[in-house]
């Protein structure tokens, strides 16, 4: 049997094999448009889109690459890309990919978005509103910002895009100020070495006593910024936007809108005193190399925190800015304090420890900003904003002054790596390997809850799965157990934790093999891996089935909806089989075309993902624009009258798992020789009709709902099952003591299974022998 088994699958396996193959190799000859450099977008855009009358771009020059753009041969300016110059990483985390024009004297003149990952604008936000708020930047001198002679210019925010909106603008304007300060525009005054000059200061790690409130705001350890009701009143006011003006800050003028703090603590001093031994022994640990963290702490009626790093895990309203680098603060970043160890500290309702983003190149001996960010509601869809500057210089009680390093930089990092035991090691120097810890550890250990309650959720799964046939023989219980665990998918894993897989999902790992594959970077969102390293064992052992009908909360609220209505008697609809057999192979188009515009575009192919109403339903809970809420309650409609109606005939990511679903490696659904021929019960009652007419199961098509083992076992409604029974009642019948007395002759009625059988002189029992 095993080998007829895997002999079967042999010419399927080398099938799915050679497909593999040609995929990966497709990919390979793709791998080129992931590029994320200006040489892979220039082609997509002209260079009369940056500058009027241009006909020609220029051969690149420099490091990062700035491309001369030409009318004739007058050089009109050039143009980059701005996340080469300047932190762009937006909301979705990955970087906001922008070609920025600016001519020969610092005028910026044109920008090209040309890719991005940002959530919110696909979902919700037309594109356009975000380049009209941004466009506002066209005509800005930057070369006047560069030499200091004026304030950088400021984006409109757009609402529900704030930070969006901002990664764009302030990208631009970083960008352009750090290229003019290179010199390589040929700006006035603009020379400025490419290259930093060698550090020359460090943090003394001998300096690390511990001081009160006072001396440490005295000291400049921490410094404040203190905005009262009239500062903010003011602030608008200066922004000559009148919409603002009228909408004012209410209060005594003297009241306190934010009295915010900040200070450095990865600085022994500061970090002991604030902190306390314990509290900064363990962010010592916590550290990577070159890492630092921020103490903010405020009080007022203006939270630095916001909500929104509760909806969507990133502070919108402080922001660290170093120079034309910028970075905004993500939950992952985040330790909520109750309160500060150094004496006489004030009592703050708000305190938080940062740690600083490893991807801001931040050098905590150079000057440095947190911006606070203040928003103002104008409209029904406007806000107005102004920025507040909190500086920071480290003193120079905490630094000291060492020669340039005279071995090569991989020899000094080796060395300083090597601290002895009982040394104190400087913060932000590399500490030792045992004390190197990733950031998805991190983010893994902030979830503990969650990743505990999945890893139980699918632990349950799992006995349910190894115990059906205990379970399904009692088909009430086994009813009830099935819709709560889907209630608990539905409201806690999907609308909770919005941990709704996609095939959004399956095209980046496709794409992940092109431009680099890392496991940091797919362990950095823990449910979503745990659910997808479950449905990799679950394909071995069940298929499709486990995440298509059990973990898949779209899924959930599908078959819980069409509980509703059967209980609510609305007529349920079945497909004729001839129409529901042609109907199948849609999903598989829909997703074959997915994955082939996956690898001419992935951002087109994550578009076209709206296919899935799993964003609109689960993830948003249907806080969409109008034509995404109607679908979504289109296809739940569908499913009121045809059970799980997507899922049957739709969904891609189900398409995605059938097809490395046939490689599993066990049979765990029985069948009676029956099934099919003559008995077709199982197959009408299936909820999705994945049960052929003569008999045999398309796992392809099974969610494992197992309604077909529970009528398996059913001794009143499977028919096979049902002649066992009346064999075995009439068996214990003939053998009762009634029936072994004596007294009882030929023709005496008897009962089995409750009908009447009137037994003849050869049914007679002979009493035994005494």
């Amino acid at each position: 049997m095993v080998r007829s088994f895997f002999a079967a699958r042999r010419p399927a396996s080398a099938a799915t094999f050679a497909v593999i193959v040609a995929i990966c190799g497709t990919l390979w000859a793709h791998a080129a448009l992931a590029a994320g450099d200006l040489a892979t977008y220039l082609p997509k855009v002209a260079p009369a889109d940056f500058f009027q009358g241009a006909d020609r771009f220029g051969p690149p020059q420099g490091d990062p690459p700035i491309v001369p753009v030409y009318r004739g041969e007058q050089l009109q300016g050039f143009v980059y890309l701005n996340s080469q110059f300047a932190n762009a990483t937006g909301y979705s985390g990955k970087p906001i990919q922008v070609l920025v024009g600016i001519d020969t004297k610092g005028v910026l003149k044109g920008f090209k978005l040309v890719e991005h990952k940002e959530p919110i604008v696909l979902v919700g936000i037309p594109e356009k509103r975000i380049l009209d708020a941004v466009n506002k930047l066209i005509g800005a001198d930057m070369g006047e910002v560069a030499r200091g002679a004026a304030q950088a210019p400021q984006v409109d925010i757009v609402s529900g895009a704030t930070v969006t909106v901002l990664v764009f603008g302030d990208s631009i304007v970083r960008s352009a100020t750090k290229l003019i300060k290179s010199g390589r525009l040929g700006a006035p005054g603009g020379a400025a070495t490419s290259a930093a000059p060698p550090a020359s200061k460090a943090i003394d790690p001998a300096k690390s006593e511990v001081r009160d409130w006072q001396t440490l705001l005295g000291d400049g350890s921490v410094r404040r910024l203190f905005v009262s009701v009239a500062d903010i009143n003011k602030a608008f006011e200066n922004t000559g936007n009148a919409a603002a003006t009228a909408h004012p800050e209410l209060g005594d003028p003297d009241d306190t809108f934010i009295d915010l703090y900040v200070a450095d603590v990865a600085v022994p001093t500061i970090g002991r005193s604030l902190l306390g031994d314990d509290g900064y022994q363990r962010l010592v640990r916590r550290l990577k190399p070159g890492q630092q963290a921020l103490v903010v702490a405020g009080s007022g009626r203006y939270s630095f925190k916001g909500a929104a790093y509760v909806r969507g895990g990133i502070f919108d309203r402080i922001e660290l800015v170093q120079e034309t680098n910028s970075v905004r603060f993500r939950d992952r970043d985040h330790t909520r304090l109750g309160s500060l160890a150094a004496e006489g500290a004030p009592d703050f309702p708000e305190i938080a420890l940062f740690t600083v983003p490893s991807e801001l190149a931040f050098d905590p001996i150079e000057p440095w900003a947190l911006r606070l960010l203040v928003q103002r509601v104008v409209g029904a869809r406007d806000k107005a904003l102004v920025t507040f500057d909190l500086g920071y210089a480290l003193p120079e009680a905490y630094l000291k002054r060492q020669a340039p390093p005279a071995q090569p930089p991989q020899a000094a990092a080796s060395k300083s790596s090597a601290t002895p035991v009982g040394e104190t090691r400087e913060v932000g120097m590399p500490p030792p390997a045992s004390e190197e810890e990733p950031l998805w550890m991190r983010i893994w250990r902030a979830n503990t809850v969650k990743v505990g309650l999945t890893v139980a959720a699918l632990g349950a799964l799992t006995l349910i799965f190894f115990f059906q046939n205990v379970l399904v023989r009692r088909p009430a219980v086994y009813v009830w157990v099935r819709r709560g665990y889907l209630l608990f998918i539905l409201v806690w894993l999907g609308w909770y934790a919005n941990a709704q897989l996609s095939v959004v999902n399956v095209l980046t790992f496709a794409n992940s093999l092109l431009t680099g594959f890392s496991w940091d970077y797919f362990l950095s969102a823990p449910l979503i891996f745990i659910l997808w390293a479950s449905i990799a064992a679950g394909l071995l052992f069940w298929g499709r089935g486990p995440f298509c009908g059990w973990l898949c909360p779209f899924g959930a609220l599908q078959e819980l909806l069409n509980n509703v209505a059967q209980a609510l008697k609305v007529p349920q609809f079945r497909v004729p089989w001839g129409l529901h057999e042609r109907l199948w192979p849609i999903k598989y188009i829909i997703f074959l075309g997915l994955f082939g515009m996956s690898l001419y575009s992935t951002a087109f192919a994550e578009q076209l993902a709206e296919v899935e109403p799993f964003k609109t339903s689960i993830i948003l809970k249907f806080a969409r624009e109008w034509p995404f809420v109607l679908y979504a309650l289109t296809l739940l409609a569908a499913g009121l009258f045809v059970e799980r109606f997507f899922c049957r005939y739709m969904c891609p990511l189900g398409a995605a798992l059938a097809i490395p679903g046939r490689i599993r490696m066990f049979e765990w659904l029985r069948r009676w020789p029956e099934c099919g021929s003559p008995c077709q019960r199982c197959a009408n009652e299936c909820p999705v009709q994945a049960i052929h007419p003569e008999g045999h199961i398309n796992v392809n098509e099974c969610i494992y709902c197992m309604h077909c083992q529970e009528l398996y076992f059913d001794d009143h409604r499977c028919p096979h099952m049902i002649q066992v029974r009346l064999k075995r009642e009439k068996r214990q019948a003939m053998s009762s003591p009634s029936m072994r007395s004596g007294g009882k002759g030929p023709g005496t009625v008897i009962t089995a299974g409750g009908k009447p059988v009137r037994a003849s002189s050869a049914d007679a029992i002979t009493p035994p022998a005494t």
